[in-house]
């Protein structure tokens, strides 16, 4: 999103990934190799979304959607349909399920990861690039800035973290289920478009997004501890999403 585009594959690359990963870990090969086999091959996916978004300047949203489609049929092929729960090993279930002390290691990875991610894209040369083609691409260009090779990265930075999302989710429950990442897509953009309108408006960042996914998390606990149906949930996030739109737009106006 700071660069202008859209990923509409995140939910099927965490599937993707997720799947993988169990499935290597399954097969007894080494846990660095069940989390870092996805990753490096999620990171050729997200630049292949890259390069055909800049090198054919098609709409970022269509090609992700095909490519998601496309992960998609390739995940049920893998499993057939079926969850991966067998022979899970306990060392691939240790990231997703300790705590250290009385904090879960998620959450601590969580946090790095926002710290990381906030110091590249507000402190380094390459976060800035990123920022400045979001706000004006032609400008950039004429500036020198290298723009299809920072979009294909930012693409495949962000496929790389959907595929490792995936991973940890299948590492917290055990298993990985061929559609577990559908239902992360619109809180995920749920929670940028909540960041754009709480910190720094109209812009993607890093501590905006944490704070809208800390919403979302409640919000989605506190309707499950009523005992608000499912799809009463997916409605309110769908309406949240509309007025963080909605408010963002406004914002931009009043300047």
């Amino acid at each position: 999103m700071s660069v202008g585009e859209f990923d509409l594959s995140i939910g099927s690359v965490a599937s993707f990934g997720g799947v993988l990963a169990a499935k290597l870990a399954v097969s007894g090969l080494p846990i660095w190799c069940t989390f870092l086999i996805p990753l490096a091959i999620s990171f050729l996916i997200g630049y292949v979304n890259g390069w055909l978004v800049t090198r054919f300047r098609v709409l970022s949203f269509v090609t992700t959607l095909a490519m998601g489609t496309v992960l998609g049929g390739i995940t049920f092929w893998l499993t057939g349909g079926a969850t991966v729960f067998e022979n899970i090993p306990d060392s691939f279930r240790y990231i997703g399920q300790t705590e250290w002390g009385s904090i879960p290691l998620l959450s601590i990875i969580m946090v790095l990861l926002t710290i990381i991610f906030w110091y590249i894209m507000s402190q380094t040369s390459f976060g800035r690039r990123l920022y400045a083609i979001g706000g004006n691409e032609s400008a950039s260009r004429i500036a020198g800035v290298n723009v299809k090779w920072n979009k294909n990265t930012a693409f495949a930075l962000c496929t790389v973290l959907a595929c490792l999302t995936g991973i940890l989710m299948a590492s917290r429950l055990g298993s990985a289920q061929p559609t577990s990442g559908n239902g992360l897509f619109l809180p995920a953009y749920a929670a940028a478009f909540l960041g754009m309108t709480s910190f720094k408006e109209g812009i993607p960042n890093i501590w905006g997004t944490f704070v809208g996914a800390a919403i979302i998390g409640v919000l989605a606990n506190g309707l499950t501890i009523l005992e608000v149906p499912t799809f009463m949930q997916d409605v309110i996030t769908g309406l949240i999403v509309i007025a963080a739109v909605i408010l963002q737009r406004l914002g931009r106006d009043s300047r």
